[in-house]
């Protein structure tokens, strides 16, 4: 497999870096996470730019079920954040002719560096490591149109079909409140596709957050401090087009617009 993953990586790297969509998948699917994990790491190693966080995913059933995990990492990139300046509409790259989406996300900071022998957490060990919430927008992006149709591995392959990070301000006091209470909204072309809350992710953020600290720390990579982890959709994948504008609503906590546009341009 070693020469079928550096080949695969090469082909998504090339693809990212030129903007250019990819008509098939560049390989052989990779049979297991770890597989595909292999892959993102060789084209972790290619990228020019440093980690600052990483994007959690849900695997939907019955993929979940078959790979024995729910939930999937990807890289996010320094130079792909942008933090939201006050009433800003933010301009974000789309690969035109591959996949695109925007999702409505809580992030956490992350406080002080994850233990680097420590390979399993709960979602109580995870929380005492949160210095600070944000609510945020995901671009989820791809050269490849269907990274999502193929299953899991094809999704965490090409860096979990993370494209950048909106980051929002900081919740104030939110260690006080339920998930549940932290609604949120999504807006395409002034259409509402999408309302959920924190509490929409299975098991809640505290579970996407300690999925993160396990996975990361099996695969040699603790969280380290001020990582940016993203820790899932809460309204769901909304697909969106070069041209189209998105509102994401988070309440009382403030709100996200960006605007898609054709990348390389």
């Amino acid at each position: 497999m070693s020469d079928t993953s550096q080949s695969i990586a090469e082909s998504f790297v090339r693809a990212r870096r030129a903007a250019k969509a990819l008509a098939d998948y560049p390989g052989e699917i990779p049979s297991s996470l770890d597989a595909a994990y292999a892959i993102q790491d060789r084209a972790i190693g290619m990228w020019a730019d440093s980690i600052a966080g990483w994007k959690v995913g849900l695997i939907p059933s019955p993929w979940a079920e078959r790979f024995g995990e729910d939930r999937l990492l990807g890289p996010i990139f320094s130079q792909t954040i942008h933090v939201l300046r006050a009433s800003e509409e933010v301009e974000f790259p789309v690969f035109v002719g591959g996949f695109a989406a925007v999702e409505a996300e809580f992030v956490f900071r992350i406080s002080a560096d994850a233990p680097r022998d420590k390979v399993d957490w709960t979602p109580e060990e995870a929380s005492a490591l949160v210095a600070q919430m944000h609510i945020a927008v995901e671009p989820a992006g791809s050269p490849f149109a269907k990274i999502n149709d193929l299953g899991p591995t094809v999704t965490a392959s090409d860096f979990g079909n993370n494209a950048g990070l909106i980051l929002g301000p900081v919740v104030p006091g939110w260690r006080g409140r339920a998930f549940e209470t932290f609604t949120t909204e999504t807006f395409i072309d002034g259409r509402s596709v999408g309302k959920g809350s924190a509490a929409s992710l299975p098991g809640g953020p505290f579970t996407a957050l300690a999925f993160a600290l396990s996975r990361s720390a099996r695969r040699n990579r603790p969280l380290k401090a001020r990582d940016l982890i993203s820790t899932g959709a809460t309204t769901g994948v909304h697909s969106i087009a070069a041209g189209e504008s998105a509102r994401l609503d988070f309440g009382a906590c403030g709100q996200i617009r960006c605007r898609a546009i054709p990348a390389g341009k």
